[in-house]
């Protein structure tokens, strides 16, 4: 059963999150945006820290299980819905959305909790990448020289460049796409084996 007050909270994180991005975040705007106190948030949670390593869960759970229900025949067209999916990066979250996802990863470097929860995320879209580019092998869609964890791990290369250009040079959704299409084009050409030789680099 969920935690009512608790998941109430990580919403709540979620919208002051858009609202004031990531280093002016407080539990006070966090409070703010909910109905609930701060002594209720330090009830759930032992500070700030706690509560948003907790809210990265939240955001590793739906993320890992929209990325798992796309579909679309394999191949291509499932690797289309995926990488639209995460290139989107919560751009659907609301405005600031992402912009307060970029100040999160800028502080891996420094805190071992978001590094930990970031790592996840980067792990998971390596092997979900992996498996859709293995299914469109053995589907015929994509050329067999390719090698499916190194395509995967230049397609989420490809796709962290995107989004960190989106949010710095205000980039449209369609360019940050068709930036990463280029590869997948090659995925499914004569070009393959260049491409599979160059992810490997």
């Amino acid at each position: 059963m969920s935690d009512e007050p608790a998941d109430e909270l990580l919403a709540a994180t979620h919208r002051a999150l858009c609202r004031h991005g990531y280093a002016d975040l407080t539990l006070r705007h966090i409070a703010a945006e909910s109905d609930r106190s701060k002594a209720t948030i330090h009830y759930h949670y032992h500070g700030k820290d706690e509560l948003f390593a907790a809210f990265l869960d939240y955001l590793y759970e739906r993320y890992t299980e929209a990325a798992s229900s796309v579909d679309g025949t394999p191949g291509r067209e499932r690797l289309h819905s995926l990488l639209e999916l995460v290139l989107d990066d919560g751009a659907h979250a609301g405005p600031g959305f992402g912009t307060a996802l970029l100040e999160v990863r800028a502080q891996a470097p420094y805190d071992e909790t978001v590094r930990h929860h970031l790592r996840r995320f980067d792990e998971f879209l390596v092997d979900r990448l992996e498996a859709v580019v293995e299914d469109g092998i053995e589907c015929g869609e994509f050329d067999d020289a390719v090698d499916p964890g190194r395509a995967a791990k230049r397609l989420a290369t490809l796709v962290e460049g995107a989004r960190a250009r989106g949010v710095v040079a205000d980039r449209p959704a369609d360019e940050r796409y068709r930036a990463v299409e280029e590869y997948v084009e090659l995925l499914s050409t004569d070009g393959a084996r260049s491409a599979a030789t160059e992810a490997g680099r």
